[in-house]
């Protein structure tokens, strides 16, 4: 990881929808353009623009599009693989070092991907219930945070082998996720402070198997749980 990767953080806020207008593969990569106009204000090659909340480096602009190339590593993790030309992504600019964080700390890299299982209107919200592997449910607590193909929403239900979030109509319209079928995929990033905090009670794997001091009872007596 480099000191950029480092450096750029999300929000979860998305800036716009924007249009694949191509992507060239290779055997176990490839190279997406995506049509786009807000998140090219400003920005330059070398930039990170967040696609679907996959962090990328922005090699090529012109007037109205951005290229970014896209590893097999990225692939694997998430659902860019899925795209097609004519779909919509989700846009967000790396934060300015002045700005302010309207949803939460996303860090760009996907921890995996998620199934949406099902789709329910309840007054002016949709709830959406996402299926995923256990060790991104094992990270995602109720009232959580969570960032759905780069959307930084609230958990309103988490079970034992799936999660539910609330849509509200502002995040409908400026968002790709209620365009969704039952049956998509999405990309998933859990919270950053929850996979720090399961690093620090993991043990040690070393040569000493030295066991963490951080523990449940520790984090309950200091108000952590």
């Amino acid at each position: 990881m480099t000191l950029k990767e480092v450096l750029d953080l999300f929000t979860g806020i998305i800036e716009e929808i924007g249009v694949v207008k191509s992507i060239v593969s290779g055997a176990n990569s490839c190279e997406l353009t995506v049509g786009a106009s807000i998140v090219l204000d400003g920005t330059k090659t070398g930039d990170s623009i967040a696609v679907n909340g996959v962090c990328l480096t922005v090699t090529k602009m012109t007037s109205d599009s951005f290229t970014a190339d896209v590893m097999p590593e990225t692939l694997r993790r998430s659902a860019l693989g899925s795209l097609k030309s004519g779909s919509t992504v989700n846009l967000e600019r790396a934060m300015a070092a002045d700005g302010r964080f309207g949803g939460h700390i996303v860090s760009g890299h996907i921890d995996g991907t998620g199934k949406i299982i099902s789709m329910k209107r309840e007054k002016n919200a949709v709830w959406v219930k996402i299926e995923a592997d256990s060790s991104i449910l094992r990270l995602i607590v109720e009232k959580g945070s969570i960032a759905i193909d780069g959307i930084s929403l609230t958990v309103a239900e988490v079970s034992g082998r799936s999660f539910s979030v609330s849509v509200i109509p502002h995040t409908a319209a400026k968002t790709t996720l209620l365009s969704k079928k039952i049956g998509d995929i999405v990309d998933l990033e859990n919270d950053i402070i929850g996979k720090y905090v399961q690093r620090l009670i993991e043990p040690v794997d070393d040569n000493n198997k030295k066991e963490s001091v951080i523990t449940e009872e520790f984090l309950s007596k200091y108000g952590f749980m």
